[in-house]
């Protein structure tokens, strides 16, 4: 039996591996979740997988729950009890689910109490990966991969040396408009942007894969947890979503992982590694009846966000927080009505621009970055 901590419960990760913990009762347990302002899902939670300890956001909530439920549950809230939630006692395993930057303290204050680290919030790489990936060496605590690319190539180095690996292929699906000209995306809607061609995600999310910069931060993310130069990193369009990341050695063979667009095999996988469970689904894979596979070079020019990804991670520093910072604040002022979507790229180029990078950061500067480039950000919006 493995014990969990589910950060994010609430969203669309949290809830598909809420499905994995409840077709595996003999295998998980959930002991502390945190979530946000979805509290009637909370409250469905606790009624059926009763864990121990419940963070939620907001204050109001957290009084409510404990009168609600005087016994059987501790409750938390704000970020304090985020972190009571991410290093519950009673847990093994982290599974990091959260949107943002607010990732990032849970997991290391999680890897200093030696809790297995699944990941799934990109941001805590993205923003530090150079402090989490130290910190959990001198630990001796896995970094396990939950999104769907890292975890193929998670699984394409199993039983191989990482010194014999040539490049990594993470696959990009290109989104809701990858059809579409930079002419066309003039005047495209909310609507539009969270129309995503093959998988279920959260709003945030659909609309980073609709500007590229989620493989852009998938990319920085690869860069940390298998310890490849950029230049050893490529992304290809794969509009089938099938192939989910390869591996090519130095040999010329190339490594894939193939299976449908089905977050939970990828949450199954960090949870039970290194063992794999069967999985319940009638959608197995089956490439007779799909036919053919398509591939497609990246087209920088026509997804920026993919190229300042690439170039913030080269440089490195505090680039790669402001890149992160300046995409959620834009990304949130998208989804609220106040910009266009092209608007995007701009307010992350700007931002970008007006940084001067600061060398190997500590927690403390990364996290004044990130506050300033908020504020600066917002006041263009």
């Amino acid at each position: 039996m493995k014990y969990i901590s589910l950060l994010g419960a609430t969203g669309s990760i949290g809830i598909q591996t809420l499905d994995v913990i409840r077709n595996n009762p003999e295998q998980f347990k959930l002991v502390a979740i945190s979530a946000g302002k979805n509290i009637e899902l909370v409250r469905k939670i606790l009624l059926e997988f009763k864990p121990e300890y419940v963070s939620v956001q907001y204050k109001e909530d957290y009084d409510k729950l404990k009168i609600e439920y005087p016994q059987g549950f501790t409750f938390g809230y704000g970020s304090e009890g985020l972190m009571e939630a991410a290093v519950y006692h009673k847990s093994d395993i982290l599974l990091n689910s959260v949107i943002g930057s607010v990732g990032l303290n849970p997991t290391l204050e999680a890897i200093k109490e030696k809790k297995t680290i699944a990941l799934a919030n990109k941001e805590t790489l993205v923003t530090a990966g150079h402090l989490v990936m130290t910190h959990a060496k001198e630990n001796n605590v896995p970094i396990i991969p939950v999104d769907s690319e890292h975890s193929a190539i998670y699984q394409c180095l199993q039983g191989e040396k990482l010194s014999s690996v040539n490049r990594l292929i993470i696959t990009a699906s290109g989104g809701s408009f990858r059809d579409y000209k930079r002419e066309d995306l003039k005047n495209v809607t909310l609507e539009q942007a969270l129309s995503h061609p093959n998988w279920s995600m959260g709003s945030k999310i659909t609309i980073d894969s609709a500007t590229m910069m989620n493989k852009g931060l998938e990319v920085i993310e690869a860069h940390w947890l298998f310890d490849k130069p950029y230049e050893k990193i490529d992304v290809l369009l794969h509009r089938e979503s099938i192939i989910h990341s390869m591996v090519e050695y130095d040999d010329s063979s190339i490594i894939a992982q193939l299976g449908t667009p089905d977050m939970r095999v990828p949450i199954q996988y960090a949870l039970t590694y290194p063992d794999r469970f069967h999985f319940q689904t009638e959608n197995r894979l089956d490439l007779a009846k799909i036919g053919q596979l398509h591939f497609e070079e990246m087209d920088f020019e026509r997804f920026r966000c993919l190229e300042f990804a690439y170039e913030a991670g080269k440089r490195g520093g505090t680039l790669p927080t402001v890149l992160n910072a300046a995409n959620e604040v834009a990304v949130h002022a998208f989804l609220s009505g106040k910009i266009s979507f092209l608007s995007i790229e701009d307010l992350i180029e700007k931002a970008l621009a007006r940084h001067t990078t600061i060398k190997n950061p500590d927690l403390e500067t990364i996290q004044d970055v990130d506050a300033e480039t908020r504020v600066y950000v917002n006041s263009l919006t």
